[in-house]
């Protein structure tokens, strides 16, 4: 796989942010093993010490990347210090970012896998998206099809509601909104996971699942009617499910993903298992998108402290995924972890 695949694409992130630490030590990390993946962002962003080369495309890195880190280079407006965000910094960020999917577009790099960045720096720069996905679908020209998992070596989780309240979400929630999650979830188990018959599950949105009603009826009046019709489409779903005692080791066993009503229902299980290889993955794009399961950390960036393992686990999982599609390899029953 790796003689016949391109180069990932690593956008910068913000460059006061962690970004540039964690993409350091991921290529030392990985610069003899791979998957091997270019940098898309200003040189002068990273660490001094880091052996790096300008490349003005991605081909043929292969010998390159054992030596040296390949970087498509972009200026900065004005030098950026770590940890002091600069809305200045935010035309460069959005420059990389779609670098990086035009690239992937075009098939010089096999995925596009993402450093944090801040909406808070986006947004007082004038970007209009409230994060990565909703700006990798318009790019990719397929909003409002794009659906978040997260994905850790025990366990994968799709929330059908994201960033907003739990009001909202309870508001928010509709039986056409679990159904389309679903069948992007159960494609891309198939396409980028090589899971020949996925195997979802589905969580009640009360205490016990609604207890038959007693404690809720949305597992009757919302859930329970998405799940017959994601059957009737011949899926393998099951649930709605009690949300506290369907994360068990035993109970994850018997599914591929665990479809979660609201943000926290699905984060707090796969953060507790192992936040520090979670991994968020976009489904329902055209490209394989990943990203490490952290923010930019901005209160340690430059310390030399920040941990690249979630970083490392984005490039790993973004290849093979590509090597899913590129292959389209299926197995049978099961999950990868």
């Amino acid at each position: 796989m790796t003689d016949i695949l391109p180069p990932l694409a690593l956008t910068m992130g913000d460059p006061a942010g962690i970004g540039p630490e964690i993409t350091a030590k991921a290529w030392r990390r990985l610069r003899q093993t791979g998957p091997a993946f270019v940098w898309i962002g200003p040189v002068d962003a990273l660490p001094e010490d880091l052996p790096a080369e300008e490349i003005s495309r991605p081909s043929g890195i292969g010998d390159l990347f054992c030596e040296a880190l390949p970087v498509i280079n972009l200026n900065l407006a004005q030098p950026v210090s770590p940890g002091r965000p600069d809305p200045a910094s935010a035309p460069v960020i959005i420059e990389s970012i779609m670098r990086a999917v035009t690239l992937t577009q075009t098939g010089q790099t096999s995925g596009v896998v993402t450093c944090p960045i801040s909406k808070a720096v986006l947004s007082a720069g004038g970007f209009r998206h409230p994060g990565h996905t909703e700006f990798l679908a318009e790019l990719c020209r397929v909003p409002g099809r794009e659906v978040m998992m997260l994905a850790g070596p025990e366990l994968r989780v799709v929330p059908v509601t994201i960033h907003v309240s739990l009001r909202d979400a309870l508001d928010s929630l509709t039986t056409d909104a679990i159904i389309a999650a679903g069948r992007t979830t159960a494609e891309a188990l198939r396409r980028d996971f090589g899971i020949a018959q996925p195997r979802l599950a589905v969580a009640g949105l009360n205490p016990h699942a609604g207890e038959n009603g007693l404690m809720g009826t949305e597992e009757k009046t919302l859930i329970a009617p998405a799940i017959a019709a994601l059957r009737a489409e011949g899926m393998d779903v099951t649930g709605p499910l009690p949300p506290d005692t369907m994360f068990t080791p035993a109970a994850r066993a018997r599914y591929d993903a665990a479809l979660c009503m609201y943000h926290d229902q699905a984060l707090i299980p796969l953060k507790t298992l192992d936040m520090e290889h979670g991994v968020n993955v976009t489904l329902g794009l055209p490209i394989v998108r990943t990203s490490p399961d952290h923010g930019t950390a901005f209160d340690i960036a430059g310390q030399g402290t920040a941990s690249p393992e979630s970083l490392i686990s984005a490039l790993q999982l973004a290849w093979q995924m590509a090597g899913y599609r590129a292959t389209g390899y299926r197995k049978n029953g099961g999950a990868d972890r």
